[in-house]
């Protein structure tokens, strides 16, 4: 295990403060949590340090933080993982030092236990040391045996889960994914709510496990939950998690080869002169044919990472033909993950790489069905988006159609209503439906830019053109006297003007444009205007 291998576990939640990629690449040997200001003599080298810093304080020596971390140096510690619950962040004083040591400096923000790093790294490196080439399992031979065997038959998730922990009296025990999914749990397991199975996952209680997928994102990983610690033993457990392990990657490798027949099937649905019978087929070819009614999703995600802290794990997964980058990878694992929380129904896999960095869903289900689908979506989308907090995720969902060939018109419902997610909460997450449309704003914004420019620039006229400082306060006066519908008096105070201004700055805007702001159509005309620029 490396020191940037932890940068990388979604759930520390940990951020790089200073370090090269050399000293990131350094093998960790282990982990000692301290607060003595010298603690050279209990170290070993290879050592990660963590420390709540609780020895520096802003009046006392600033030499403080150059003797505790040369300590580090001159012991051979890989890294200096400092919380920052006691100062509310990393001191300077400990970032310089670190520099001028070479030592790697993490961030440990306060909801992030030291026991739950001290965990990852020891079950990592259990994790590792079970994949060399050894004859020692911790696994008896006979469970490994047939775990092994069903695993080759096509066992399930929920059967392998069952299987590994018969052994061990059945603990209770879930495989869930970051977003509370349950994607199996032991028979006495009781079923956990995805909020409820979030906040065990993010909290200090019982023993989580990664389970490492080839293809996973921080929408879709695999944890082992178990609510009682000293269960099962580290060793044991890491084993049952690289099973499941190899178990996802058959799923995701499966889930690959339909890619062709998924993107086939969006192309057919949003084709310029649509094909029923193109699109017949191709619900045929994903196994949706026989759905009594279909709906069409649209999801995008626009990532930002704070300053300071690394991404976080991109989207490596490229679920049917996922070829728009990592923003609409992302959004296609974002969305599978979503839907695979409906309780039935089936859904082609998500096609990434789509206009606008969009991706594309297409799910086949009962009649009845479109208010569930729209209520799961509106309660697990905010989990989903949890996983990456920092970006903006939203999704636009279509009127359920009940023939092939109106599909079309509900990917451009779809559409629409992402564009006004995406307007509604442009930073943030959001899911809209076309009863989400309730104003001109949300109207406006699912029209191409291209057309938007046009109208704005076409009704606004000279109002927008370059060198006149006096059409922007026109503009700005116009804004806010359509606000306060059109009162002369409301529009002045607002301004902090006499209203003989207001009615010169008017009449100029009526002017200038060819408008006549006592008719009804004319105001919705520049209103419609104002929102397109």
């Amino acid at each position: 295990m490396q020191v940037d291998h932890l940068l990388r576990l979604d759930r520390l939640d940990l951020s790089l403060v200073w370090g090269d990629r050399a000293l990131l690449g350094q093998e960790v040997g282990g982990v000692t949590a301290t607060d003595l200001e010298d603690p050279a003599r209990f170290l070993e080298a290879g050592e990660i340090v963590l420390s709540g810093l609780v020895w520096w304080s802003r009046e006392g020596d600033p030499s403080k933080a150059d003797r505790f971390v040369s300590a580090l140096s001159s012991a051979g510690a890989v890294a200096l993982l400092a919380g920052e619950e006691t100062h509310g962040g990393v001191p300077e004083e400990v970032v310089d030092a670190c520099r001028r040591h070479r030592v790697a400096l993490l961030a440990v923000p306060a909801h992030t236990s030291f026991r739950a790093v001290t965990e990852a790294v020891y079950l990592r490196q259990w994790g590792e040391l079970s994949r060399r080439p050894t004859d020692l399992y911790a696994l008896p031979e006979n469970v490994r045996a047939d775990l092994d065997r069903a695993l080759e038959h096509g066992a399930s998730a929920a059967e392998l889960t069952d299987r590994a922990f018969a052994h061990l009296g059945t603990p209770d025990c879930h495989l869930l994914t970051a977003s509370g999914r349950t994607v199996a749990r032991t028979g006495g397991a009781a079923p956990l709510p995805p909020g409820q199975a979030v906040e065990l996952l993010r909290g200090t209680r019982g023993t989580t496990v990664r389970v490492e997928g080839d293809a996973d994102t921080a929408f879709d990983a695999w944890h082992l939950h178990l609510p009682e610690e000293g269960q099962v033993p580290p060793r044991v457990l890491q084993e049952i998690a690289e099973l499941l392990g190899r178990h996802r990657r058959r799923e995701d490798r499966r889930r690959a080869t339909r890619a062709t027949a998924s993107a086939e099937l969006v192309a057919a649905v949003g084709a310029a002169y649509p094909d029923a019978t193109r699109v017949r087929g191709a619900l045929t070819a994903c196994g949706l044919a026989d759905g009594h009614a279909h709906t069409v999703v649209v999801a995008s995600l626009a990532p930002a990472a704070g300053p300071g802290r690394l991404p976080a794990r991109s989207a490596r997964t490229e679920r049917a033909g996922a070829g728009g980058g990592d923003g609409a990878g992302e959004a296609a694992a974002a969305l599978a993950e979503a839907l695979s929380h409906l309780p039935s129904g089936a859904f082609a896999a998500v096609v990434a790489g789509c206009p606008g960095g969009e991706a594309v869903a297409v799910l086949a289900h009962d009649v009845d069905a479109g208010a569930e689908l729209r209520a799961v979506l509106d309660a697990v989308w905010p989990l989903v988006h949890a996983c990456r907090p920092g970006a903006a995720l939203h999704a636009g969902v279509g009127e359920p159609v009940t023939g092939p060939g109106e599909l079309n018109a509900a990917l451009a419902q779809a559409r629409h209503a992402l564009a006004a997610a995406r307007a509604g909460a442009p930073s943030a997450q959001r899911v809209a439906g076309l009863d989400d449309l309730r104003g001109l704003d949300t109207l406006v914004a699912g029209i191409p830019a291209a057309v938007r420019e046009v109208y704005s620039t076409t009704v606004l006229g000279p109002l927008l053109g370059p060198g006149r400082a006096s059409h922007a306060t026109l503009l700005e006066t116009l804004e806010v006297f359509l606000a306060h519908n059109c009162s002369w008096a409301r529009t002045a105070e607002a301004l902090h003007l006499h209203v003989n201004t207001v009615h010169y700055r008017i009449e100029r805007v009526e002017a200038l444009t060819g408008r006549d702001l006592s008719r009804l159509d004319h105001k919705l005309d520049l209103r419609a205007a104002l929102l397109c620029r």
